[in-house]
């Protein structure tokens, strides 16, 4: 029996090491990539305004950046060429989808498989006319109902 670099006992089985080795490697990478909304991260437009991506320019809220529900300023770098909205020009959009877990009153937490923005105007008003994919009841206490109106599932 010796010692690892990672300072655990380790025993003469080579595969239990490696084992335990690579779960600490992949809850790493995993929690690596679960982060705030900040800037410079690209999100996917999940509304039919025309965009397609954007790129998060400023977080609204907190100092570390945006979660569920908060608003960004974001440009967009992927547009359709018939959109209301075309590439390069700066918009506001509401977090609809986090990689990043949140937490709920009940003591389960929701985390989406990617990050996903619902674009708006200066008020909070929907670009769009419709919402594609899951949009958490968390919007409705951030008061965009509006955006929970025009979705089609909410989770």
């Amino acid at each position: 029996v010796g010692r690892s670099l990672f300072g655990g006992l380790r025993n003469s089985v080579p595969g239990l090491l490696t084992t335990s080795h690579e779960l600490t490697c992949s809850n790493f990478l995993s929690q690596q990539q679960r982060t705030f909304i900040q800037m410079r991260t690209v999100l996917k437009v999940v509304d039919n305004s025309g965009a397609k991506k954007v790129m998060c320019i400023q977080a609204l809220k907190g100092k570390k950046g945006a979660r569920l529900g908060d608003t960004i300023i974001a440009s967009v770098k992927e547009a359709h060429p018939n959109g209301k909205v075309k590439k390069g020009k700066v918009v506001y959009g509401v977090v609809v989808r986090a990689a990043m877990q949140k937490g709920r009153c009940d003591g389960s937490e929701v985390k989406f498989d990617d990050n996903a923005v619902v674009l708006v105007d200066k008020q909070g008003q929907p670009i769009g006319t419709r919402v594609f994919g899951p949009v958490p009841h968390e919007l409705r206490q951030k008061k965009h109902v509006k955006i929970l109106t025009l979705a089609g599932h909410i989770a």
